[in-house]
């Protein structure tokens, strides 16, 4: 029987990759979401927060129990070591659990596997893992309005983490196909998925009346 395909999904933050996502997985792809995995390790009863907890001290673990996003975000972007202590608790975890969803996926006979991991082309690793990558692309204005729009951070913190990930010249070398996500309605945006889901052979679903229609 012939493999999925492995598909690696990536984009700064704000460029829409977690819309992009939900599409593919609504055409048929499963889909294994890094930032999802990460989050669940560092809810109340993750995997990782005894390790936050011993590594940073109990002042950046919630009442609830969940690692402090902001307290930890604010230390990561201004200490590189305390990134990398963070990364080296938070990674092999996120590893472990994306190799238990690939091979249920697998067994479940997905036609392709979407790997949506926010900093794909900066890792050492995951470019080997996958056998062609989607990037999803728009202005960095664009990424603050909507970074600010749906949260609480300010632009200077959004700028702030934008600097930390690969730029956009960067993203694109690495693209095998790319979806400029920029002043796209909801249906123009499912119509260009679903183009780069057939051409990967993710889809095999003819374009709805509402798909072309919202186009």
């Amino acid at each position: 029987m012939q493999a999925p395909l492995r598909l690696g999904l990536t984009g700064g933050i704000g460029s829409g990759k977690s819309t992009v996502a939900q599409l593919l997985a609504e055409l048929g792809a499963a889909v294994v979401d890094a930032d999802a995995i990460s989050r669940e390790l560092t809810a109340p009863g993750g995997l990782a927060i005894p390790l936050i907890a011993a590594t940073f001290g109990p002042d950046f673990i919630t009442p609830s129990g969940a690692m402090d996003r902001g307290k930890m975000r604010a230390l990561a972007y201004a200490d590189a070591a305390a990134r990398q202590r963070l990364e080296a608790i938070i990674h092999p975890l996120v590893r472990q659990e994306t190799q238990q969803q690939t091979l249920l996926a697998a067994s479940l006979k997905h036609a392709g596997i979407v790997f949506d991991v926010p900093l794909l082309v900066e890792s050492s690793t995951w470019r080997e893992q996958v056998d062609a990558v989607l990037v999803v692309d728009c202005l960095s204005g664009t990424q603050i309005s909507r970074v600010m729009a749906r949260s609480a951070m300010t632009r200077a913190e959004v700028e702030k983490i934008i600097a930390a990930q690969a730029d956009r010249v960067r993203r694109l070398k690495a693209a095998d196909a790319v979806i400029f996500n920029d002043r796209l309605s909801l249906g123009a945006l499912a119509l260009e998925v679903h183009q780069v889901a057939r051409h990967f052979g993710l889809s095999s679903q003819p374009l709805s009346f509402n798909q072309k229609q919202s186009a």
